[in-house]
């Protein structure tokens, strides 16, 4: 945890905050913080700075902090991903988050095994809080807008426009295709398959919505793999 997160239900007064979950036995167990003791934190949407600590009574701990400033830019990338295997979502929209993306769409896909969208990993309250750890390594403070759309043909028809439009729209896809573009400081809306990539019939409905065609390399890497190396190849990162 590089960064303290405090949330709007942990504040009891203008700045004074409260904490007894993880974060609590984080600063406690972990960095080893004792009363007096001041860490970088933030404020969930808002600002950072330093927060100080005022008391511990092995519960819960009792802090001072006041946003002063803005947290680290973000990047202007819209994340179109094909569902991923469960047990790598964690690590995934952790590493997305932590890049500073801020609009995911989890996406189906044929090749998406049906019973990916009903696994537990999808339930809000440990989606966000993937993201919120993504957060907290990064030492930022924006949560993502994530999106679960369970049918691509009408996600395609009904929504894509809308999120892509004034981005450049990039389909990362395994073939003889140009090689992805490089330090972009421009809008980009980056669409990443399954592992193997999208079928030729979803990536013929991306291309008619105005997505370009990239290879990334000769090999097919894993969803987990590609997504941070192509983040770090396309976007001139802030």
């Amino acid at each position: 945890m590089n960064l303290l997160l405090l949330h709007p239900e942990d504040r009891l007064n203008d700045d004074r905050w409260s904490i007894a979950d993880r974060r609590a036995r984080h600063i406690r167990d972990v960095l080893g913080l004792t009363t007096g003791a001041r860490l970088r934190a933030g404020l969930l949407n808002d600002g950072i700075g330093e927060a100080t600590l005022l008391g511990d009574d092995g519960q819960s701990i009792t802090l001072s902090f006041r946003p002063t400033l803005a947290p680290p830019p973000s990047l202007p990338l819209t994340l179109i991903l094909a569902l991923p295997r469960p047990k790598m979502l964690k690590r995934i929209l952790m590493d997305a988050s932590s890049l500073g993306i801020k609009r995911i769409v989890l996406l189906n896909s044929w090749k998406v095994e049906k019973s990916y969208w009903h696994t537990p990993e999808l339930h809000a309250a440990l989606l966000r809080e993937k993201l919120i750890l993504g957060l907290e390594q990064s030492g930022d403070t924006q949560l993502p807008e994530l999106l679960l759309r369970d049918r691509f043909k009408p996600f395609v028809e009904d929504e894509l426009s809308a999120l892509t439009g004034g981005s450049l729209a990039l389909l990362a896809h395994p073939g003889t295709h140009p090689s992805m573009p490089v330090n972009l400081q421009q809008a980009v809306t980056l669409a990443i398959g399954p592992e193997g990539g999208w079928t030729d019939y979803e990536a013929g409905q991306l291309i008619a919505a105005g997505f370009q065609c990239h290879a990334f390399g000769q090999r097919i890497l894993r969803v987990e793999t590609a997504l941070p190396a192509l983040v770090g190849r396309i976007m001139a990162l802030p």
